[in-house]
């Protein structure tokens, strides 16, 4: 786990990232952890990289000690123990800085977690096992403007196109399209269908959800292929993780389009 990482931190003189290279550049870096312990480590961790860990004072302002920067840049939230506890982490975190960056550390993802996370604002996510390496890695990446999605929730991704595989909805080469976000936008209920394969809900699980057929979900999900310009469920998943959270809609208008359909 990244606590047995601590005195390999401090002992191993790991090499130089790319950040780290440049010693003018740090990042204001605010912990966000239930666990007081997970938060001592991860300061530990940090320690001697760009990214800057805030302290808070007793008048409730965080300064640091290498900045002047007082308004995080980055979060990084403890989502090892109450999931409800962490989205709520994640919406306070977005809502009074929405343009710092945001990454989650968990022992393991599943799919409805890291979708909840991602309409909560996190752009990518870390597991409590991975190295110290692997965590400055995915922090520097987050940074850059990069998505960092678990492997744990790419693999069920694949697992259930393989699943799929028989009835998979696949555009062939020859009919695939660039795709024209201007032309071509999802409709409230596409939108609706892609946030169901983005949890990993097969047809026939949408097609109750919406009350309509097996059928009728098939042809929407290849009418969305074509729209976003993918080949597959498990392409358009990834495609809605990084994408559909500005632009879909929210739970409460699901019934809405259910009606209207």
């Amino acid at each position: 786990m990244i606590k047995d990482h601590f005195r390999h931190a401090v002992t191993s003189g790991l090499p130089a990232n790319s950040f780290e290279n440049d010693s003018t550049q740090h990042v204001a870096t605010k912990l966000l952890c239930g666990s007081a312990l997970l938060q001592a480590g991860l300061t530990q961790l940090l320690s001697g990289t760009c990214f800057d860990v805030l302290t808070p004072t007793s008048n409730g302002l965080a300064t640091s000690q290498r900045s002047t920067q007082s308004e995080p840049a980055l979060y990084i939230v403890d989502a090892t123990g109450s999931s409800e506890q962490a989205i709520e982490f994640i919406r306070d975190a977005k809502r009074q800085h929405p343009a710092a960056r945001v990454m989650a550390i968990a022992n393991q993802f599943d799919c409805q977690a890291v979708q909840s996370a991602v309409s909560a604002g996190v752009d990518s996510f870390c597991l409590a096992t991975s190295a110290r390496e692997v965590l400055i890695r995915i922090l520097e990446l987050t940074m850059l403007g990069e998505r960092i999605l678990p492997g744990s929730f790419v693999r069920t991704l694949l697992n259930q196109e393989l699943a799929h595989s028989s009835t998979a909805e696949i555009i062939p080469l020859a009919e695939r399209r660039p795709p024209d976000l201007k032309a071509q936008k999802l409709s409230p209920r596409e939108t609706v269908i892609l946030q169901s394969l983005m949890g990993g809900d097969a047809n026939k699980v949408i097609a109750r959800k919406l009350e309509i057929t097996e059928a009728t979900i098939k042809v929407h999900v290849k009418a969305i292929l074509r729209k976003i310009g993918v080949a597959n469920r498990t392409q358009a998943a990834m495609w809605a993780t990084g994408n559909l959270r500005e632009t879909g809609p929210s739970a409460g208008e699901f019934h809405e389009v259910r009606r209207l359909s």
